[in-house]
């Protein structure tokens, strides 16, 4: 088969690659569409250190199933499907629980740590364990289906706290998983849903995908407008989606006390400041929030129905033979400019 394969730091060369066997309890899925992460570029170039070569990459997909282990009965030859990121063990306590993002033994597709290497799914075809496929609804697009694992992970964020009708929610950040968590909050009851961003194109389409505000933090003192939005009380909730010390300040900032903040963004390995005794004081609750646990069914059905859209966020659909061009457009100065770019075997 054909995969893109990553060689040396930020090389990715399209090779011929041995096709997959399916273990007994694995399909093997025919990949249509697998969308670039953030993830992948800074695992390209080696920043991350958890995409270690020789390595394919990619876990953002939907497919086919092609064909099955002897002991998969859940599953036959054309079923529509995707995926979750997440090899969870399924035996682990916090399997047992339900809480399969946080599984004691957990790979992640398209990732290579020290601990493991896992193929993923910028390749033709994957082997994977049936227990984590998921069917697509008849109408939704192999393209669109391939959003559910970053919608998932706003959809997660978002039901980590609670969200009363009438509320007021601020998210930092306007990227791909900020403009998800925008819309996710809207489906969750909030009110107002102010976009934070240092970029106007992104502001824009946040306002399009269901923001009433929209802030721009190097223009403007973004504490301040939230503090008039609501009148001198504060925002209810705050998203931080970046994970920096900056936007992890002006999320707690700006909270109103008994506030709560979810953490969503990872960008930095390094540890970031953080104003405790502001937290202690406001009595600000601070959630963490990983992945997704169980989501992919309502986000399919969220994506299915159009009340999170999608479309407007896939910059294109390219060849897998291209991939090597896109991920170093999305890696320039100005790759922020992008969309999510889904590469199709």
């Amino acid at each position: 088969m054909k995969a893109l394969l990553l060689s040396a730091p930020s090389t990715l060369d399209y090779v011929e690659f041995p096709d997959p066997t399916p273990a007994a309890d694995e399909v093997v899925v025919q990949v249509h569409a697998c969308g670039i992460c953030g993830s992948d570029i800074h695992g390209w170039d080696g920043s991350t250190g958890r995409r270690r070569p020789p390595l394919i990459m990619g876990h953002e997909a939907a497919g086919e199933v092609v064909s099955t282990g002897p002991r998969v009965t859940a599953w036959k030859a054309g079923d529509r499907v995707t995926f979750d990121s997440t090899i969870s063990c399924g035996a682990c306590r916090f399997c047992r629980d339900g809480q399969v993002n946080l599984c004691e033994n957990r790979r992640v597709v398209g990732v290579a740590p020290v601990e493991y290497r896992q193929h993923g799914a910028f390749a033709e075809r994957l082997a994977l364990p049936d227990r984590i496929l998921y069917r697509l609804p008849d109408t939704l697009p192999f393209a669109e289906a391939a959003m559910v694992e970053p919608v998932s992970i706003a959809v997660h964020a978002v039901q980590r706290t609670r969200i009363a009708p009438g509320s007021t929610a601020v998210v930092v950040g306007s990227g791909m998983i900020g403009l998800l968590v925008i819309q996710a909050l809207r489906w969750a009851g909030a009110k107002n849903v102010v976009a934070v961003d240092l970029a106007d194109n992104r502001l824009a389409l946040a306002r399009q995908l269901g923001a009433t505000h929209t802030i721009n933090s190097g223009t403007s003192d973004a504490a301040a407008e939230v503090a008039r939005i609501t009148e001198g009380l504060g925002a209810d909730t705050a998203f931080e989606v970046v994970g920096f010390t900056a936007t992890l300040n002006l999320a707690l900032a700006v909270l109103k006390r008994g506030g709560a903040c979810v953490l969503v963004g990872n960008l930095s390995p390094k540890t970031q400041d953080f104003p405790l005794q502001a937290v202690v004081t406001k009595e600000i609750t601070v959630v963490g929030s990983c992945a997704s646990a169980g989501e992919y069914p309502l986000c399919l059905d969220l994506i299915a129905r159009g009340v999170i859209n999608v479309k407007p966020m896939i910059e294109t659909v390219a060849p897998l033979a291209d991939g090597a061009a896109w991920f170093a457009k999305l890696s320039a100065k100005d790759g922020g400019r992008y969309m999510k770019v889904i590469l199709q075997p």
